[in-house]
């Protein structure tokens, strides 16, 4: 009887409240510069944790029930969307990308202030660089309802300032993404233009050149190499370190940039290590890809299937594929190795959403686990206490439907929504996690099949026996305070 008097008091909370919908975000992994919003000392924080709500400033929200819309890491930066459209970030700002007008790091998240009259629908964060597209929040119709706002390094401003480069103004941008030194955007009418730097050709102008470009629309795109090329309708686009991939409006997958590590899927470069202008994968024809992403030297693509397909560098695990030796070449010499530079089947089916990070990789299935691999030595890519994960890995400690990945330097986050009565509790139950309850709330959940709430239960107290139940760390996750 006690024990269920105990359960009905962590409940009551949810059943009085009767939200109609809750979202959260997970986050670890490396915290040097606070890019986790979490003030435990350590400098990488294995333990997935949802961030609290009281570190916006908005749990009450005049009233209106805020969710979290989208979360993306940079190198040491975190962005946030909440569904009024607010755009919050922290982390490392050396070069002005938090969009605060200063060059001083924050473990708080705060809100981009330059914003607050923009309803903000999409957010990339680079390196040292973030971009976002935003709608005024007064729009007569006269205004462009997706607009561009770039900030921080080679971007001319530590603030948010309005961007249309070699656009039209009041073109409509579909989505930006952010690289090491260089940013590609697209319009809604499928064209894409870069800027930033072009040393290894990311930017797709057919040469490489020293210096800060401004920006220009890629109107050649190589579809066979034996024939000249020709426009190509653009849907998605992602920027690596130093190279960029896109889908086509057919499902084909074009790349370009840096490809010395094989992170462009071509088994030969036709420019020493670069790719100069966007060329097609020839190895995924017949294979539509809904979703392109891009590491620091490894890409990702997932098929109208659901079917994973990852090809480049893969010396710490990012590829999922197993140990792997030496660097590769883009030269044929009969190696096994050769199979690396060209799109390789990591998962067959089931897999919904993908993020690269630098050196890791995470996925979300279908049936709502998370798998990460790669480096692993901030606990970033995969549960276990391994320097690398090789393969797939679960991270299974999230509560909730997963709704957005994303990935860092060596951070990782992601986004989950309640939406119906059972995923409330598990989110409220989660929240109320502690030393004395722990085990109970993993009782309770494995008797309703709330898998993820065990084993989030499960791997805390497991954390805190492998830790002698002390530490600073293991206090804070227990305690469930910021």
């Amino acid at each position: 009887m006690k024990e269920k008097m105990d359960i009905d008091e962590i409940l009551c909370e949810v059943r009085e409240a009767n939200i109609p919908s809750k979202s959260a975000i997970y986050i670890w992994g490396y915290n040097e510069s606070g890019q986790t919003a979490r003030k435990e000392n350590s400098r990488h924080l294995r333990i997935p944790k949802s961030l609290s709500s009281n570190l916006f400033n908005f749990s009450e929200a005049n009233g209106k029930n805020l969710r979290w819309l989208d979360v993306v890491c940079g190198r040491e930066h975190t962005a946030a969307i909440t569904s009024d459209g607010s755009l919050f970030t922290w982390g490392s700002n050396e070069f002005g990308q938090l969009g605060d007008g200063t060059e001083e790091s924050r473990k708080e998240p705060q809100m981009v202030k330059l914003l607050e009259s923009e309803f903000v629908k999409y957010v990339s964060c680079g390196a040292h660089c973030t971009a976002a597209l935003a709608e005024p929040g007064q729009n007569d119709g006269s205004i462009s309802k997706s607009r561009l706002w770039v900030w921080g390094q080679n971007q001319g401003s530590d603030y948010p300032r309005l961007f249309w480069g070699a656009f039209a103004p009041n073109t409509v941008i579909r989505q930006v993404s952010c690289g090491a030194v260089h940013v590609v955007a697209l319009s809604e009418e499928g064209l894409l233009q870069a800027w930033g730097y072009n040393e290894w050709g990311q930017l797709g102008r057919g040469f490489t050149c020293e210096g800060l470009q401004g920006p220009r629309v890629l109107s050649a795109y190589a579809r066979f190499l034996d024939e000249a090329p020709e426009p190509i309708k653009i849907v998605q686009v992602a920027c690596g370190e130093y190279h960029t991939a896109a889908i086509s409006d057919t499902g084909e997958v074009y790349t370009w940039g840096l490809g010395s590590m094989g992170q462009l899927g071509h088994c030969s470069l036709q420019s020493g290590e670069k790719e100069l202008i966007p060329r097609r994968v020839v190895s995924l024809e017949g294979t539509p890809i809904k979703e392109v992403a891009c590491g620091g030297v490894h890409t990702c693509a997932i098929t109208e299937r659901g079917a994973l397909y990852a090809w480049g560098g893969g010396h710490v695990g990012q590829l999922g594929l197993g140990p792997m030796g030496g660097v590769f070449s883009c030269t044929s010499d009969g190696s096994s190795e050769m199979l690396r530079n060209i799109p390789v089947l990591v998962i067959p089916c089931g897999v919904q959403l993908v993020t690269c990070g630098n050196s890791h990789t995470l996925v979300s299935m279908r049936d709502g686990r998370i798998y990460g691999w790669g480096y692993n030595s901030y606990g970033q890519a995969a549960n276990a206490k391994s320097t690398y994960a090789w393969f797939p890995s679960p991270v299974d400690w999230c509560v909730g439907e997963v709704r957005r990945l994303a990935a860092g330097g060596g951070h990782s986050a992601v986004l989950t929504d309640a939406r119906s009565l059972k995923e409330l509790c598990e989110f409220r139950l989660a929240e109320s996690v502690n030393l004395t309850n722990a085990h109970l709330i993993e009782d309770v959940a494995s008797r309703t099949a709330a898998d993820s709430l065990a084993r989030l239960c499960q791997r805390l107290r497991e954390h805190l026996l492998e830790q002698g139940g002390c530490g600073c760390e293991e206090k804070e996750i227990i305690s469930g305070e910021q």
